[in-house]
This record gives C-alpha cells, sequence and structure tokens, in this order.
C-alpha cells in the first residue's frame, strides 16, 4: 500500500465508522410474524462474533416492512444487546416518509448510537435543495448524533461524489457513506473528494474498496459468516494478495450460487442475504422475509450451505 493511500486512511477521525459491520436480521416465524426471541438471540451472536460494530435496518433487516411499534422494540433490543457487548451500533432511520424517518431519528437519538443511517426520501426523487433541507432537518433535530448516508445503486436519487461533497461540507455531523464504489478513476476521484470522511462499499468487494481508500463495508459476506467477515477484514490490512484471492472466491461463489435465486424466484436483495445467513447456520435464521415479499424457498438453503463450505472451509 502506497504513502498517500496510507495517508488517506489515516486521516479518517477517530469517531468514524470503519470495519466490518454486521447487518441486524429478522427472525420470522410460521405466522409472517417477527419471532423476537429468535431474534434477539441472533442478534446477541452477531455481537459476539468479532465484527467491529453491528447495524439494524439495513435492507436485510427489512426496514422497508416494519412497523412504527416493530421498529422502537428492534432499536431498543440492539442498543440494549451491544450495549451489553460493548461494541458500537447502529440504526437505520430509513423510510419512504421523510417525516417519518425525522421522527423515527428523535426517539432513536437518545438510545446514543454510534451513528445513524439514512437514505434519501424516495418515493418522489428529490432535487439537490430538498436533499440539502432533509439531511439539515436531520442534523437539526439530532446534532449531537453522527449520520451516514446510505445511497445505495437502486436509490431513486443517487448522488455524485461532488454531491456528496457539498452536503458533507453543509452538513457538520454526516461522518460517512454507503456508496456502491466505483474503478481505480472513481476510487481516486473520491479519495480527493471526500478526505477524512467514511466510505464504506459492498461487502463482496471489500478488499478490491480498502485497497482504492474506502475504509469498511456493512458486510452482505458477514450475512454469510461473521466470523469469516471478519477473517477477511484482518487479511486484508495484513496480505493483500491472499485477501485478492478471497474476494475472487466470494464473487465467483455469489455468481454461481446467490445471484441466481434473483430470476430464478424473483426476489431482491433481502431475500439474498437472509438466505445466505440461513445457510451460515450461525444463528437461529431461516429465509422467510416479512410479508408480502417472496423468499428463496427452504429447500434451496442445504444445497447453498453445502457450496458456502465448500468455497470458505477456513470459516467453518
Amino acid at each position: 500500500m502506497d504513502a498517500d493511500l496510507n495517508d488517506h486512511l489515516a486521516r479518517l477521525p477517530a469517531h468514524a465508522p470503519r470495519g466490518v459491520w454486521g447487518a441486524v436480521m429478522l427472525a420470522i416465524d410460521d405466522r409472517g410474524a417477527i419471532d423476537w426471541q429468535a431474534t434477539e438471540e441472533t442478534i446477541a451472536r452477531l455481537c459476539a462474533s468479532g465484527v467491529d460494530g453491528v447495524y439494524s435496518n439495513g435492507t436485510a433487516c427489512e426496514f422497508h416492512c416494519q412497523t412504527e411499534p416493530e421498529f422502537d422494540r428492534l432499536c431498543k433490543l440492539v442498543a440494549t444487546i451491544a450495549g451489553r457487548a460493548r461494541l458500537p451500533f447502529q440504526i437505520g432511520i430509513s423510510q419512504s416518509n421523510p417525516r417519518v424517518a425525522l421522527e423515527r431519528l428523535t426517539r432513536v437519538a437518545v438510545l446514543r448510537p454510534a451513528a445513524v443511517q439514512f437514505t434519501l426520501p424516495d418515493w418522489w426523487p428529490p432535487s439537490d435543495d430538498e436533499v440539502m433541507r432533509f439531511a439539515g432537518g436531520l442534523c437539526e433535530a439530532a446534532p449531537e448524533t453522527p449520520l451516514v448516508l446510505y445511497n445505495p445503486p437502486h436509490a431513486k436519487r443517487r448522488l455524485t461524489l461532488d454531491g456528496i461533497a457539498k452536503l458533507r461540507a453543509a452538513i457538520p455531523s454526516l461522518v460517512g457513506a454507503k456508496l456502491p464504489g466505483g474503478d481505480a478513476d472513481w476510487y481516486a476521484d473520491m479519495r480527493g473528494k471526500l478526505d477524512g470522511f467514511s466510505v464504506f462499499v459492498p461487502g463482496h468487494t471489500l478488499a478490491t474498496g480498502y485497497a482504492g481508500g474506502a475504509h469498511g463495508s456493512y458486510s452482505n459476506v458477514a450475512c454469510l459468516n461473521p466470523k469469516g467477515a471478519v477473517m477477511w477484514w484482518q487479511m486484508i490490512r495484513t496480505d493483500m494478495a491472499a485477501a485478492a484471492e478471497v474476494e475472487a472466491r466470494i464473487q465467483a461463489f455469489l455468481a454461481a450460487h446467490v445471484l441466481p435465486f434473483r430470476t430464478r424466484y424473483n426476489v431482491g436483495d433481502a431475500a439474498l442475504d437472509k438466505a445466505m445467513a440461513a445457510a451460515g447456520g450461525w444463528a437461529p435464521l431461516g429465509p422467510r422475509l416479512l410479508w408480502p415479499y417472496s423468499t428463496v424457498p427452504d429447500q434451496e438453503i442445504p444445497t447453498l450451505a453445502k457450496a458456502a463450505h465448500a468455497a470458505f472451509p477456513e470459516w467453518w
């Protein structure tokens, strides 16, 4: 790793997120309701896995399907269990309705999360002024709570690096973003425009991302095996050649065994993450999602588990 990249990574403020963070996922019972006891056990196991932090209400946590009472109960559960484990936690407040997102922020700020994740309002794509007004309103409502922008490829409003840099300059509590990453030119541009700002990339591209200046991942790899994701993160920082070989295996596994479920069963990313978690077998999780979304069938999980064990024998 060259000196410029080392300097870039070193300039990230101490309080900003870094490392591998594991997604909280919901256990769903046979009636289609949240199984709170199994969800509690899942969170506890995730906190004990060695990840750098945990986060709730990302895509894998099905934030888009939760009622407000379920949201509140889950946030308190995550804060309690992560607090007991002395592990940083983030809470996603994402909601299609920006007013509901703001209300969520005011409720969870008292839990003192390490950061709060948010998506941009998405029923009607917001203009530049509306993006600034929304993020500014979040900052004003909870000025002591760090904010992390989640701007995935399927967002109706995707911000450029220039747009994120402008938002960062105007919003003092904005400390990071989860972004799709890109090619070498994208990473060079990111290092120049977002220096000292925490940039997280998809879990399956973390070795490439870290080599380009990313600081960590809200990791889909941790959905499959949190301890394996942690082992890989340690390797990324000590043996990049070996880490690149693991990244190639991860991407080959996803292409051959996970991504085909999208077209075979017409399912989304949350279903893929839950299927990997069920195949990983590290928590009392099945592949079922909250109503009305489709799921990878139970009968696919043993085959997926066998493929995962064959692809990453060192993780089990």
